[in-house]
C-alpha cells in the first residue's frame, strides 16, 4: 500500500490551503518516461481523470493512473527540511535502479 507520512500529510494540506493552483483539486502522483535509468516521479495538484485510482487520504485525496500504480503501490512519500534542502522524497522498494544524478528510476 503506498504510504504518505504525516510530515508529508500535513505540508500537502498546508499547500493546498494556501497556494491558489492547488485549491479543489486532488494529488497526483505519476511515472513518467524520462533520463537514462527509465522513469521520473511526478508530483502534482490535478483534477481526477477517468481510471484514476483515488487513494483518500487525511484532508485529501492522492491520485495514481493505472499505468503508474503497479510501480508506486509500494512507495513512501515523505517530506524533509534541513538546513541545505526541503522537499517529497519518495522511497520506492520496487525501484531497481537509478540514474547517476537520482532522478530516473528503473522498475
Amino acid at each position: 500500500m503506498l504510504t504518505i507520512t504525516p510530515k508529508a500529510a500535513a505540508k500537502i494540506v498546508d499547500f493546498m490551503k494556501t497556494e491558489e493552483s492547488a485549491k479543489g483539486k486532488c494529488l497526483r502522483l505519476r511515472l513518467t518516461p524520462s533520463g537514462c535509468a527509465g522513469y521520473e516521479y511526478h508530483v502534482a495538484f490535478d483534477e481526477k481523470a477517468p481510471g484514476d485510482q483515488v487513494l483518500p487520504q487525511s484532508g485529501f485525496d492522492l491520485l495514481v493512473d493505472p499505468a503508474s500504480l503497479p510501480h508506486v503501490e509500494q512507495a513512501t512519500i515523505d517530506y524533509a527540511d534541513d538546513e541545505t534542502s526541503s522537499g517529497f522524497r519518495i522511497t520506492n522498494p520496487q525501484e531497481k535502479s537509478s540514474c547517476g544524478c537520482g532522478k530516473s528510476k528503473q522498475f
